[in-house]
C-alpha cells in the first residue's frame, strides 16, 4: 500500500495546476496566432479573444485572492500584466488595434515562466 504525505500531494497539486495553466496559455497562444493569420474580423479572432479574455479574467481573480500563495509583489505584477492583456483583447475586439503579436509574446513569456 502506498502512503503519501500531505506535502507530496500538495506539491503534485501545484505542479498539476501549473501544467494546466501552461496548457491554457499554449492554447490561447495557438488561437491568437491563427487569428492573426486570418485577421481581426474572423471567427478565429472572436474565439481567440474570448478564450484569452476568459483565462486571464480567471487568472486575475485568482491572483487577487488572499488564498493565493505567490508573493504579493509577483501577484501585483501579474495582475498588471493580466489587466493589460484584457485591455488589449478589448482594443482588438473594438478595432482600435490588431496587436495579436503583443498578446502572443507576453503570453509566451508568462507561459515559459511557469515552472
Amino acid at each position: 500500500m502506498y502512503q503519501f504525505s500531505y506535502a507530496d500531494i500538495q506539491t503534485d497539486s501545484v505542479a498539476d495546476a501549473k501544467d494546466r495553466e501552461r496548457q491554457l496559455l499554449t492554447r490561447s497562444i495557438d488561437m491568437l496566432a491563427a487569428a492573426a493569420a486570418v485577421g481581426t474580423d474572423s471567427m478565429e479572432a472572436v474565439e481567440a479573444l474570448h478564450f484569452t479574455n476568459r483565462i486571464w479574467t480567471t487568472f486575475v481573480e485568482d491572483l487577487g485572492s488572499s488564498d493565493n500563495a505567490l508573493p504579493k509583489e509577483l501577484r501585483a505584477n501579474l495582475i498588471s500584466i493580466g489587466l493589460w492583456l484584457l485591455r488589449e483583447t478589448e482594443d482588438i475586439r473594438q478595432g482600435r488595434t490588431n496587436n495579436f503579436e503583443g498578446l502572443i509574446e507576453v503570453s509566451q513569456i508568462i507561459r515559459d515562466g511557469l515552472q
